[in-house]
């Protein structure tokens, strides 16, 4: 029985080297681009500047990022609440035994048009520690306030990144808005973590996580 076994998987490795060899340049390159991380998500936790009307808010959400590498395009989805954080009771916007004057409300972000770029460092935003690899998306956003149009305008610039280092390729997420919407988060990065990416095919990827 062990010999038979061991000759079946001989057999099979054989057989595994021979089709590796005979598998032309362009079905290697097509199956490592199904393997690559395509599909993005995670949360986003934030503050937005204290000079922001009714801030600072404190910014809560999930997003989610589909990347398409051979078209060089990206679209991204947000949706969060906001509400003035404990440094509005200093500033006299928050009473603390009254939750009504938080301003509590709801964002949903859109942006469909986005353009991949691999120039991130002229575009994201710096870390310490500092970060070594990722991407950036471009485009514009289209905001909501509460299900309604966001009473600030559509459509905004924006910038999505997705960066990261040694230990987990693809770590950290940062949003940015141009006017007019950053009128109303400020124009700051907005920052969240990747809790997971997936390749082309939707097999989990290891660039998302710690691999111990």
């Amino acid at each position: 029985m062990r010999n038979r076994d061991w000759k079946r998987a001989c057999g099979m490795a054989v057989l595994a080297a021979c089709c590796v060899g005979t598998a032309g340049a362009g079905d290697w390159d097509q199956w490592r681009r199904d393997t690559l991380p395509v599909h993005y998500s995670g949360l986003l936790n934030d503050h937005t500047p204290s000079v922001v009307k009714g801030g600072p808010y404190e910014m809560r959400g999930k997003w989610s990022l589909e990347v398409d590498e051979r078209r060089g395009t990206g679209k991204f989805t947000a949706t969060m609440d906001m509400q003035t954080s404990d440094y509005g009771i200093t500033l006299g916007i928050v009473k603390p035994d009254d939750p009504t004057t938080r301003g509590a409300h709801t964002h949903h972000i859109s942006m469909t048009d986005g353009v991949l770029t691999l120039d991130w460092p002229a575009r994201c935003p710096q870390f310490a520690p500092a970060v070594k690899e990722g991407f950036a998306i471009t485009g514009t956003a289209f905001v909501t306030g509460n299900g309604n149009p966001a009473p600030f305008g559509n459509p905004t610039p924006f910038t999505v990144c997705i960066l990261g280092s040694d230990s987990v390729k693809f770590s950290n997420m940062t949003m940015a808005f141009s006017t007019p919407a950053a009128n109303h988060f400020g124009t700051q990065a907005i920052h969240g973590v990747v809790l997971w990416c997936t390749g082309r095919l939707l097999r989990p990827s290891p660039d998302c996580s710690l691999q111990e």
